[in-house]
């Protein structure tokens, strides 16, 4: 298992229709075979600020997930709404219990 945690600062006057699009993208994802968690978070003391934390049994369903429809739409159309361009951390995952 590893964890791809994606950080990402969106303009203010598009806060509210990155957060739409991005439910849309997790509510799908969490359906996809491979994938434990598709989390969407955002910062207490920055509305704009959003991170995603992913959890991935295996490093094909990451491959899997960048091709599928709802992400490659999601992508079109965040894209704009960004401040700045998204970064992302790969992860070890050391625990992760599923519920």
């Amino acid at each position: 298992m590893f964890a791809v945690l994606v950080q990402i600062h969106v303009k203010s006057e598009f806060v509210d229709a990155f957060i739409e699009a991005t439910l849309d993208n997790c509510r799908n994802s969490v359906h996809e075979p491979g994938i434990a968690t598709f989390d969407l978070l955002r910062a207490q003391d920055d509305p704009a600020c959003f991170s995603l934390y992913e959890i991935y049994h295996m490093p094909e369903a990451q491959l899997a997930h960048r091709e599928t429809a709802h992400y490659l739409r999601w992508r079109e159309a965040v894209e704009p709404m960004m401040a700045e361009p998204r970064t992302f951390s790969k992860l070890d995952v050391l625990f992760h219990e599923e519920g």
